[in-house]
């Protein structure tokens, strides 16, 4: 078993951290909140610091899932950051959702100091980390890779790596361009069903079988029916990913203008006060419009 420290306790981090001690491995964690981290402590019987630096001291693998770039940046870098207190040899993993462009930045530095790093966000939402079935995307060196591998299995049902460093964070944008587009697509037939007078529990039940089929309607379709918007990932984290996706796609000179659409769908959801609800919630800004 490894030591392990792990930086962030978010609604994926929290339980991400405690299948770590689950699986037997010596836990560290720190949260910017530092109430949040003494309760998963108290919880798991681990241990909790007070800064990143000292939560990496002397672990082999520092695990992380925070919010945003600037976030990943400050709890890396700086003289509190986990790099300062990472040995030469041991691995940094990033579960966050960021862009390819601090991905690249943090493997460098972390490769100056003889630190791997891992990009490896995660798919599933709140549900795949509270049950340990996350699918991870990953990106690094094939050394590093290996090495990470059996840390992440402690959380994760599908874990692979897509290539080189970045390769993580790029598959994630993909992932949420699928997304976006099935969602949107599923509000719309879910709405047109309500408007045809449809019972849109019998529809489901007959087309889900077919080439209409998704994970979204398997999991989604009734929490929409029934005007709930809490089982997941948030509207406002959607916008922040869905930022990246764009911005990359310009600078790759990808065409996303479904992407971009739904996007502003989801500035609509966030003005009628649902950034906090989950991401099937365009279907809100539909009934809204009637």
């Amino acid at each position: 078993m490894a030591k392990v420290a792990f930086l962030g306790l978010g609604v994926m981090g929290y339980p991400m951290a405690g299948y770590l001690v689950k699986a037997g491995h010596e836990v560290t964690v720190y949260n910017r909140t530092t109430a949040k981290a003494e309760a998963w402590a108290k919880e798991y019987g681990a241990g909790f610091a007070a800064t990143p630096k000292e939560a990496a001291a002397g672990a082999e693998f520092v695990m992380c899932c925070v919010g945003n770039d600037d976030d990943l940046r400050s709890v890396c870098l700086g003289e509190d950051g986990a790099f300062a207190g990472m040995a030469a040899g041991s691995t940094f993993v990033d579960h966050t959702t960021v862009s390819a462009k601090v991905t690249a930045e943090l493997y460098a530095a972390g490769k100056a100091a003889g630190i791997a790093f891992v990009d490896a966000p995660v798919s599933g939402g709140q549900a795949g980390a509270e049950n340990g079935i996350l699918s991870i995307m990953c990106g690094g060196d094939q050394a590093a890779y290996d090495a990470a591998e059996p840390m992440m299995q402690a959380y994760g049902r599908s874990i692979k790596r897509l290539g080189e460093s970045g390769a993580g964070q790029l598959t994630k944008m993909v992932n949420q361009i699928c997304i976006a587009g099935l969602v949107q697509g599923l509000s719309e037939g879910l709405h047109f069903a309500e408007k045809a007078g449809l019972d849109g529990r019998a529809v489901v039940d007959v087309i889900a079988g077919g080439a209409a089929g998704s994970w979204q309607m398997q999991n989604r379709y009734e929490t929409m029916i029934d005007d709930e918007f809490d089982h997941g990932f948030a509207v406002d984290w959607m916008r922040k990913d869905l930022g990246i996706v764009l911005s990359t796609g310009d600078e790759i000179g990808a065409s996303l203008p479904v992407t971009a659409l739904v996007d502003q769908f989801y500035k609509d959801v966030q003005k009628l006060g649902g950034g906090r609800w989950d991401t099937s919630s365009l279907i809100k800004r539909l009934r809204a419009l009637d």
